[in-house]
C-alpha cells in the first residue's frame, strides 16, 4: 500500500560501493570511501553513451528548414556552403531510401502487418501530468460533483501525495514510458489492498466496491471531457496502432525520412506504384540484378564481407542464392490478379516455399518448360447493352418491337417489348466467352399480327466484333435490313469486353519471327501472363479460343527500332523488336501510341534491366494516347526535378545494410516521439516495412538486430524508457546467430557482426547493472509492468558465455548482490539528501531536538522507501529474496550511522528519542525478514540502557510523588480518589503502557521489564495504601461520639483511595500471569484487604460508640436507681430517639454519596448494623430481670425500627437484617410493649411499637 510521499527522487547518484561488508562502527567513513571509488566502467560507459548519442542525433536529425537560423547565419560562407552540401547529400540519400520503401509498401510479397502485437497505450506527456494533478487536487478540494466516501477520499489523497507528486513519476513521464494505463494500474493496486482491509458489509461485495472506486477514478482522471468523444478518439488511435493503409504508410515514411508531399507525388507517379504489373516487373529486375551481383561475388570473394571462418565464403554465396530463390518462389506464389484485388490496402496470404526454388533465370533452353495452349486460356466477360432504335417509319406506332442478343452462336437473350413509337430498352445482357475476338449479333424483331404466322418478322441485324481495347461508350450501328424493309434503321448499342487479369495487352499488329509467325502479316496478338515469371505472346483468330500460334517470352529483350523499308511497304509504320539468343520477333504498329504500349507491356514481361526509351514523344489525345501522355509527363516531371536518378538506379548496387540502419534509426526516433508509450516497440506497419525491406533487399537478420540493439541502448542510456523484453528478443537472436544456431537460416558469421555483438554485450551488461542498481528510479513504482523482472532475466542471459552453457548461479547472485548493495547506498543517499540530514548533523548551531526531529523524519522516509520496494519490486526479486533482504539491512546500517550521531548529541536524561525507537521497532517487527536482523539488534542495544534509565527515573519520580503528595494532601475528592493518588496511578499506568507499546523485541529483557514494572506497581500501591491508612487513623480520632457526629468527607475520600488502589492493582499487576513465579499481586491484594477491613472496623467502632452513648442515657431510667425515681415525674419526649435517627440517616446519605464502591458500602453497613444490634441485644440482656421504662421502650422501638428500615433501603441483605440478634431484640421489645399496654390501659399505647395496629401511627409520627 502506498505510504506518505517521500520525494527523495530529485537527483540520482551514480556511485557504487565496492566493499559489501560495512561494519556498524565505520559505516560513515566507508560510505565516503565508496563514493570516491565508484564504478569507473559505468562512468566511462555513460560518457561514451553521451558522445554516441549526440553524434547520432546530428546524423539522423530531420533536414533543416530552408530558412537559416541565427547561429548559422554567422558562419563563414565556405562552411555554410559545405553544410548545405551535406544537407543536400543527406536529403538525396533519404529520397533514394524512400523509393525503396515505397516499392516495399506498394507491392509486398514477403511480409504482412502483424495483428497479434500487444496494443500500446497512449503516452502521458508532462503537460498532461500537470492537468491530471490539477484534476485530482480539484477533487480533493471538493470542487467536483463526484460523490465519494471518506475511505475513497483517503485513497485518492494517498495516491496524489505518493504517486502523482513523486519526482520519479515526472522522470518516467519525461522518459516517454508512462501511459494512462500505468496511472490506473498503480491506483488499482493501491485500492485493492485498502478494500481488502475494509470490514465486510452485508449485501455489498468488495468487488462491487472496487469497481465503483475505479469508475470514480476514471471520472476524476478524465475530468470534464466529453464522455461521448473520448471512446471514439481512443478507438481511432487504437485502429491506427493495429493496421495502416498504404496511404497512411506513405505519409508515415514521408515524416520519417523528411520527404515533401510533391516529392512523394513525383516519385509515386514516376514509379507507377499503382500499377501492379510494373511493380512485379521491377521485382523481377531487382532479383535479376541480385543474381548478377551474387555471381560477381562468387568469382571475386573479396567483394563480400569478412567472415570468422574461410569456409564461410562459399557458404555465403549459397545463402545469397537461396535467398533470391526464396524471393522468386514467393513472387511466383502470388496470384496473377493480385494488383487488381488490392483496393485500399489488403495483403494476400503469402505461401512461402518450403524447399529451395529453382531460379527462373538459370533455366536453360533445354530445360525450359513448354507451354501448352491450355495454359493460356482466357476468359472474357461481355456486357451488351441495347438502348434504343431510330428509323422505324414504315411500322405502325402501336406495333411491338424487341431485340435479341447472342455471342459466338451461344444462348440468345431478349430485351423487353416496346412500342414502335418509343423503341427504347436499356437492357443489358451478360455473356462469358473464351474467344479473344468474339462475334456479337443483335437482331431487331417485330411481332407478327397474322393469325397463321409462327415467327416474328426480322426488321434488321448487326454484327459487332469487339476486342478488350474497343471503346466502352455506346455507339450507333446501322442495321442490315431485309429487302422487305425499306427504312434505314440504326441501333444504339454498347459492348463492353473486360480484360482478364492474366491478359496484359492485346491489339492488331504486324509481326514476323524466325521460329513463329514467319510471314509478315497483321494479326491479333495477346500478351498472356501465365505466372509471375512466365509470359507468352499469342495470336488469335475469330471464333477461336485457342491461340493460332504462341511464343514464350522468357529471355527476350525488347527495344524500339527504325522502320524496315521492305516490311514497311507491306504494312506497318512504327517498328520494335524482341530479341533473344537464337530468335527474334519484329513487330510494327500503325500508331506510335500502340507501339509504346506494346513495348511497355513486353518490357515488364521480360524483366530486362534496360528500359527502352521511345524515339518520339506523343502529346495530346484520348484513351491510350492519354495514358501514354500521362506516363511521359510523369517521367518528364521526375526528370526535371532530379528524381529520375533515384528511380532508375539499380538497387543491387547499394549498400542496403547502411541504408537499413539509417531507416531503422529514423523509424525508432519517430516511434518514440509519437503519441504511444511504445517502449521501443515498432508499430505493426513499421514492422511490416522492415520485414519486407530486409527480405527484398537482402539485409541480414543479425545486422538488423545489432543495429536495433545499438539504437535501443543509445536511447536507454539517455534516460529513455526501453522495454527490457524487447532488448532480450534482439539480443537472443544475435547471440544465437553469432554462436552458429542459424535463427534466420544463415550459417555465416561475419567478423563485423562478432565484434559488434561483443561491444553490444558489454554495453548491455553495464546498462543492466546500472538499471538494477537504480531500480527505484529506472522502474518507478514497478512500471513498466514486469520490466524489472525482464531486466534481471536479460542480465542472466548477457552473463552467459554462450547459448549452450548456462552461467553458474553463484556468478549471477554475485553480480546482483553487488548491484543491490550499490542500490542501498544510492537509495539512502537520495533519501538523506532530500531530508538534508548531512546539514542537520554537521550544523553546530542546530539544537539537539531539531536533529532528533530530522532523524525521525528520515526514518519515516526510509520506511516508505522499503515499503515501496516490497510493494512494487519484491516480486521481481523473488528469486533473489535473500539479496533483497541484505539490501535492506545494508540500507538500515547506513541509516544507523546518522541515527547514532543524532542520539549522541542528545542530553543524557531526555526521552524524546523513544518515538524513534517505536517507529523503527514497529516497522521491523512487522517485517519477518528484518525482525531480529543486524539493524534490529543494533536498535535494541542502543535503546536498552535508555529504557532501564527511564524506568529507574520514573520509579524515583513516583516515589517522590507519594512522599510529597500525601504530606500535603488535603483529601479533596478528584476522580476516583485524590489528586495524589490519581497522579500516582496515572504515572504507573502510563509507564507500563509506554513500555508495553515499545514492543521490546528481546523476549527475555521484555519479561524482565514486565516483572519490574509490576513489582514497582505493587510497591507503589502498597505505599499509597499505607499513607492513606495513616491519614485515616488521624481523621477517625477526630469528632465526639454524639448524635451530632457526621462522618467527614475526607474519610470517604480515603475509602475511595483504597478502593481505587485495589482496582488499579488488578490492572497494574494482574494475578493471571506469572502467579507461580511472582507473588506481587497476592501480596498487594492481601495488604489492601487487611487495610480495608481495618478501616471498616474502626469506622464501625466510631459509629457504634454513638449508640452506646445513647444507651447510657437510657440506662438512667432503669428501675431501682436513684435517677429513675426522679425522672419518673418528667416527660422527656422523643428528642433522643429523633436525634439518633437523624444521625443514622445523615451518615448513611453522606457515606453513600461520597463513596464510589458499592461493595465496600454494603460491607460497611452490614458491619454497622450488626454491631448496633449486638450492642442493643447486650444492653437488653443486662436488663432481663427488670421492666423497661416507657421512655426506654419508646426510644428503643424508634431506634430499632429506624435502623432496620434505613439499612433495608441501603440494600443490606434480608438475612443480615433479620438475624437472630434482631429477632431476640424484637421479641423482647414486643413483650415489653404488651406489658406496658396492660399496665397503663387500653388507650395509652406505647410509641412506635411493633404492633401492626399502630403502624399507621408510626408513619404519622415520621
Amino acid at each position: 500500500m502506498l505510504k506518505s510521499s517521500s520525494s527523495e527522487d530529485e537527483s540520482e547518484s551514480e556511485d557504487y560501493p565496492d566493499d559489501p561488508d560495512i561494519s556498524h562502527s565505520s559505516q560513515r567513513n566507508l560510505r565516503e570511501g565508496v563514493s570516491a571509488s565508484s564504478n569507473d566502467s559505468l562512468a566511462h560507459s555513460t560518457s561514451a553513451v553521451h558522445t554516441r548519442g549526440s553524434l547520432s542525433d546530428r546524423s539522423v536529425g530531420r533536414p533543416s528548414s530552408p530558412s537559416h537560423s541565427v547561429s548559422t547565419s554567422s558562419e563563414p560562407p565556405g562552411r555554410e556552403e559545405e553544410r548545405a552540401l551535406r544537407e543536400e547529400e543527406e536529403h538525396k540519400r533519404r529520397l533514394q531510401l524512400y523509393v525503396f520503401v515505397m516499392r516495399c509498401i506498394a507491392y509486398p510479397f514477403n511480409a504482412k502487418q502483424p495483428t497479434d502485437m500487444v496494443r500500446r497505450q497512449t503516452k502521458v506527456t508532462r503537460q498532461q501530468l500537470q492537468i491530471i494533478k490539477d484534476r485530482f487536487q480539484t477533487f480533493l478540494n471538493g470542487d467536483t460533483q463526484i460523490v465519494a466516501d471518506e475511505a475513497f477520499c483517503n485513497a485518492v489523497q494517498s495516491y496524489y501525495e505518493v504517486f502523482l507528486k513523486s519526482d520519479r513519476v515526472l522522470k518516467m513521464v519525461n522518459s516517454g514510458g508512462c501511459s494512462s494505463n500505468d496511472f490506473r494500474e498503480v491506483f488499482k493496486n493501491n485500492v485493492e489492498k485498502r478494500v481488502r482491509s475494509l470490514p465486510e458489509i452485508d449485501g455489498l461485495s468488495k468487488e462491487t466496491v472496487l469497481s465503483s472506486w475505479m469508475t470514480k477514478f476514471d471520472a476524476i482522471y478524465r475530468g470534464e471531457e466529453d464522455q461521448r468523444k473520448q471512446p471514439q478518439r481512443l478507438s481511432t488511435l487504437a485502429g491506427s496502432e493495429l493496421i495502416l493503409s498504404k496511404e497512411q504508410l506513405y505519409e508515415m515514411f514521408q515524416n520519417i525520412l523528411g520527404v515533401k508531399k510533391f516529392e512523394h507525388q513525383l516519385l509515386y507517379n514516376a514509379c507507377q506504384l499503382d500499377n501492379a504489373d510494373e511493380q512485379a516487373a521491377q521485382i523481377r529486375r531487382e532479383l535479376d540484378g541480385r543474381l548478377q551481383f551474387i555471381e560477381s561475388i562468387a568469382k571475386q570473394p573479396k567483394k563480400g564481407p569478412k567472415f570468422v571462418l574461410k569456409e564461410m565464403e562459399e557458404m555465403y554465396v549459397e545463402e545469397l542464392r537461396a535467398q533470391v530463390n526464396l524471393l522468386m518462389a514467393n513472387l511466383e506464389s502470388l496470384p496473377v490478379s493480385k494488383g487488381n484485388t488490392d483496393s485500399k490496402y489488403s495483403l494476400q496470404k503469402l505461401k512461402r516455399a518450403q524447399n529451395t526454388a529453382v531460379s527462373m533465370m538459370e533455366v536453360t533452353e533445354d530445360s525450359e518448360p513448354t507451354l501448352s495452349k491450355a495454359d493460356v486460356v482466357l476468359s472474357f466477360t461481355l456486357e451488351v447493352l441495347v438502348m434504343e432504335v431510330k428509323g422505324l417509319k414504315s411500322l405502325a406506332p402501336n406495333r411491338i418491337v424487341y431485340c435479341t442478343m447472342e455471342v459466338d452462336g451461344g444462348d440468345k437473350l431478349q430485351t423487353d417489348q416496346a412500342e414502335a413509337s418509343k423503341p427504347a430498352w436499356d437492357t443489358q445482357g451478360d455473356f462469358t466467352t473464351t474467344h479473344p475476338m468474339p462475334i456479337v449479333k443483335v437482331k431487331l424483331y417485330t411481332e407478327n399480327t397474322g393469325m397463321l404466322s409462327i415467327d416474328d418478322t426480322l426488321l434488321g441485324k448487326v454484327v459487332v466484333r469487339p476486342t478488350p481495347n474497343s471503346p466502352k461508350t455506346p455507339e450507333w450501328y446501322k442495321l442490315y435490313t431485309p429487302k422487305s424493309v425499306t427504312d434505314k434503321i440504326t441501333l444504339k448499342l454498347a459492348v463492353r469486353m473486360d480484360k482478364p487479369q492474366n491478359m496484359k495487352h492485346c491489339g492488331w499488329t504486324y509481326c514476323q519471327g524466325r521460329t513463329a509467325w514467319k510471314k509478315w502479316k497483321k494479326r491479333f496478338y495477346v500478351l498472356v501472363q501465365v505466372s509471375q515469371y512466365t509470359f507468352a505472346m499469342c495470336s488469335y483468330r475469330e471464333k477461336k479460343a485457342d491461340p493460332n500460334e504462341m511464343m514464350q517470352l522468357d529471355g527476350f529483350t525488347v527495344n524500339y527500332i527504325d522502320a524496315d523499308q521492305e516490311l514497311e511497304a507491306q504494312g506497318g509504320r512504327f517498328f520494335f523488336k524482341a530479341v533473344k539468343e537464337g530468335d527474334s520477333l519484329t513487330f510494327a504498329c500503325d500508331e506510335e501510341v500502340d507501339r509504346q504500349l506494346w513495348v511497355q507491356a513486353i518490357y515488364r514481361a521480360t524483366g530486362q534491366s534496360y528500359k527502352p526509351v521511345p524515339p518520339t514523344q506523343i502529346s495530346g489525345g484520348k484513351g491510350s494516347n492519354a495514358i501514354i501522355s500521362r506516363l511521359q509527363g510523369d517521367a518528364d516531371r521526375a526528370r526535371k526535378h532530379g528524381m529520375d536518378e533515384f528511380i532508375q538506379r539499380n538497387p543491387s548496387t547499394f549498400n542496403h545494410a547502411q541504408l537499413f540502419k539509417l531507416l531503422q534509426e529514423l523509424m525508432l526516433d519517430h516511434r518514440l516521439n509519437d503519441s504511444f508509450s511504445c517502449l521501443g516497440w515498432f508499430s505493426p506497419g513499421q514492422i511490416f516495412v522492415l520485414d519486407e525491406y530486409c527480405a527484398r533487399y537482402g539485409v541480414r537478420g543479425c545486422h538488423r538486430h545489432l543495429c536495433y540493439l545499438d539504437n535501443l541502448l543509445d536511447r536507454a542510456e539517455n534516460s529513455q524508457m526501453i522495454d527490457p523484453t524487447l532488448i532480450h528478443y534482439s539480443f537472443a537472436f544475435c547471440a544465437s546467430h553469432v554462436h552458429g544456431n542459424r535463427p534466420d537460416g544463415n550459417g555465416t558469421v561475419t567478423v563485423e557482426e562478432t565484434d559488434k555483438f561483443e561491444e553490444i554485450k558489454e554495453r548491455l551488461r553495464v546498462l543492466l547493472e546500472y538499471q538494477i542498481t537504480h531500480f527505484r528510479y529506472c522502474f518507478p513504482f514497478g512500471r513498466p509492468d514486469q520490466a524489472l523482472k525482464a531486466a534481471l532475466s536479460l542480465l542472466e542471459r548477457v552473463l552467459m558465455k554462450d547459448i549452450a552453457t548456462p552461467i553458474p548461479q553463484e556468478e549471477v547472485f554475485s553480480t546482483i548482490e553487488k548491484c543491490l548493495k550499490n542500490a542501498a547506498l544510492v537509495n539512502y543517499e537520495q533519501v538523506s539528501t532530500y531530508a538534508k540530514i548531512e546539514e542537520s548533523l554537521n550544523s553546530i548551531d542546530l539544537p539537539p531536538e531539531r536533529r532528533l526531529e530530522d532523524v525521525i523524519h528520515l526514518a519515516e522516509l526510509c520506511i516508505d522507501v522499503l515499503q515501496q520496494n516490497d510493494e512494487h519490486h519484491a516480486e521481481a526479486f523473488a528469486w533473489f529474496s535473500d539479496l533483497l533482504i541484505e539490501h535492506a539491512e545494508l540500507f538500515w546500517s547506513l541509516y544507523a550511522v546518522d541515527m547514532d550521531a543524532a542520539l549522541e548529541a542528545q542530553p543524557q536524561d531526555t526521552w524524546d528519542s523513544f518515538p524513534l525507537f517505536q517507529l523503527l521497532n514497529d516497522y521491523i517487527r512487522s517485517d519477518p525478514n528484518l525482525n531480529g536482523g543486524r539493524f534490529h539488534q543494533h536498535l535494541r542495544d542502543t535503546f536498552a540502557s535508555q529504557v532501564i534509565r527511564y524506568v529507574d527515573l520514573m520509579e524515583s519520580s513516583i516515589a517522590q510523588s507519594i512522599h510529597k503528595g500525601f504530606e500535603k494532601e488535603r483529601w479533596q475528592p478528584e476522580g476516583n480518589g485524590t489528586p495524589t493518588s490519581e497522579e500516582i496511578f496515572w504515572k504507573l499506568d502510563a509507564l507500563q503502557s509506554f513500555i508495553r507499546e515499545l514492543h521490546w523485541p528481546d523476549e527475555e529483557f521484555a519479561r524482565h521489564l514486565d516483572h519490574r514494572l509490576k513489582q514497582m506497581a505493587a510497591d507503589m500501591v502498597e505505599s499509597c495504601v499505607n499513607r492513606t491508612m495513616k491519614a485515616f487513623e488521624c481523621w477517625i480520632k477526630k469528632g465526639r461520639t454524639t448524635t451530632d457526629y457526621r462522618v467527614p468527607s475526607e474519610i470517604c475520600v480515603m475509602f475511595n483511595v483504597l478502593n481505587d488502589a485495589r482496582n488499579q492493582s488488578l490492572k497494574l499487576c494482574p494475578p493471571n500471569r506469572d502467579q507461580e513465579t511472582y507473588q506481587y499481586h497476592t501480596q498487594i491484594e492481601s495488604v489492601i484487604q487487611g487495610e480495608n477491613k481495618k478501616m471498616v472496623n474502626e469506622l464501625v467502632t466510631k459509629l457504634t460508640q454513638v449508640l452506646r452513648n445513647v444507651l447510657d442515657k437510657l440506662a438512667r431510667y432503669d428501675e431501682g436507681t436513684f435517677f429513675a425515681s426522679i425522672l419518673s415525674f418528667t416527660n422527656p419526649g422523643m428528642e433522643l430517639a429523633d436525634a439518633y435517627a437523624e444521625f443514622i440517616c445523615d451518615n448513611l446519605e453522606d457515606i453513600t454519596a461520597r463513596t464510589h464502591d458499592d461493595q465496600f458500602l454494603l460491607c460497611l453497613y452490614e458491619a454497622w448494623y450488626t454491631s448496633n444490634m449486638n450492642l442493643l441485644c447486650d444492653w437488653l440482656s443486662d436488663r432481663m430481670e427488670i421492666q423497661l421504662h416507657i421512655y426506654q421502650l419508646n426510644t428503643l422501638l424508634r431506634i430499632t425500627k429506624k435502623m432496620y428500615t434505613d439499612m433495608e433501603l441501603h440494600c443490606v441483605a434480608e438475612k443480615i437484617l433479620n438475624s437472630r440478634t434482631y429477632e431476640t431484640i424484637k421479641q423482647r421489645l414486643q413483650v415489653e410493649e404488651a406489658t406496658a399496654s396492660v399496665m397503663q390501659g387500653e388507650g395509652k399505647i406505647v410509641y412506635n411499637g411493633f404492633s401492626k395496629k399502630n403502624d399507621s401511627d408510626d408513619e404519622d409520627d415520621d
